[in-house]
């Protein structure tokens, strides 16, 4: 099965790129497990992300870490691999161009860049489009274990909120554990959980299908502003549990009040390097002397996604930190 879902994941992602680009990639021995990102930026040269490295794509195959040895990226690779990403119909994306990023199938995240078209204060469309980043979907089922003790008390789960540096799991880890409480175990009842994924990130949706496993109480309000989405989602689909990524403006924050009024349970994510640096944002520095969040877990990225460094209370207190426990 694991083998399977490999070669699935390869297939996904090398058939997206243009065709000399595509060459190079099925030469590759890599594992697309490890692969986290693939950029390309016209006339300079192709980056792969790979087991926490940065290389070149080889002129020849291969990953180099030799400029001069990697393969340069042309205007016909970022066209032809843009054709390929939007299925030749980029009309058919125009609503997810303007806002940067396109969602395929598998779930992987499309970035792009180029000109932005400008209509009085709005963006209405991006043309000449001459960066592409290729940000690979990965489901770790399982990794939010360690934290899920911390996360469910005995009368259900606890307002928490997951800091995290970038690159560190935050996504990951949001993703397993929605998973974790929407499918529930034999000491733990499954709870309805309701997803609002404005980047399409959290289930990878494609055509409105959620690529990534979120569990089977789960519904998902795909490519929708986080405020207006967790509204709709408890009027709509009665959530026991409200999950969004990377909350961060003001209205998000109004909207995590009237969720938790509602009697919502949250689960949400922020970056952030600890429970200090979140404090002197005035935004949280309120909800954090309220008691809004009852769990903050922080992350580190030393090993693997979602490797917790330290879990604290709504009051402070440190629940468990990397090493030791208590």
């Amino acid at each position: 099965m694991e083998n399977q879902e490999r070669g699935m994941l390869y297939a996904q992602v090398v058939r997206l790129f243009s065709a000399n680009i595509r060459q190079r990639l099925e030469r590759l021995p890599l594992d697309y497990q490890q692969v986290y990102e693939i950029r390309m930026r016209v006339h300079n040269p192709c980056l792969i992300l790979y087991q926490g490295q940065e290389f070149f794509l080889g002129q020849s195959g291969g990953v180099t870490k030799e400029r001069r040895q990697a393969y340069c990226v042309t205007g016909e690779d970022i066209q032809e691999t843009m054709e390929h990403i939007a299925g030749y119909s980029l009309y058919a994306y125009e609503e997810e161009i303007r806002q940067g990023y396109l969602t395929v199938q598998g779930g992987h995240r499309v970035g792009i860049a180029g000109k932005a078209i400008v209509e009085g204060e709005h963006i209405r469309g991006v043309k000449y489009i001459s960066y592409i980043n290729v940000r690979l979907s990965h489901q770790v089922k399982g990794c939010a274990s360690p934290a899920m003790p911390y996360v469910r008390s005995v009368d259900g789960i606890y307002h928490t909120l997951i800091i995290s540096p970038p690159r560190c799991g935050k996504t990951t880890m949001l993703r397993d554990m929605i998973r974790q409480l929407s499918d529930g175990d034999e000491q733990h009842p499954g709870l309805t959980v309701g997803v609002v994924d404005e980047r399409s990130e959290i289930g990878g949706s494609y055509q409105g299908v959620a690529q990534n496993d979120l569990g089977i109480r789960t519904d998902v309000l795909d490519c929708c502003p986080k405020a207006e989405g967790m509204m709709m989602l408890i009027r709509s689909m009665s959530p026991a549990v409200v999950a969004v990524d990377e909350i961060g403006d003001y209205r998000d924050i109004h909207a995590i009040e009237s969720v938790i009024h509602c009697g919502c349970k949250l689960v949400a994510t922020v970056h952030g390097d600890s429970i200090e640096d979140l404090r002197q944002k005035p935004l949280f520095e309120r909800l954090m002397n309220e008691r809004v969040f009852q769990r903050y877990i922080l992350l580190q990225g030393h090993q693997r996604a979602g490797e917790i460094k330290a879990v604290f209370d709504q009051r402070g207190t440190c629940l468990y930190r990397e090493g030791r426990s208590g």
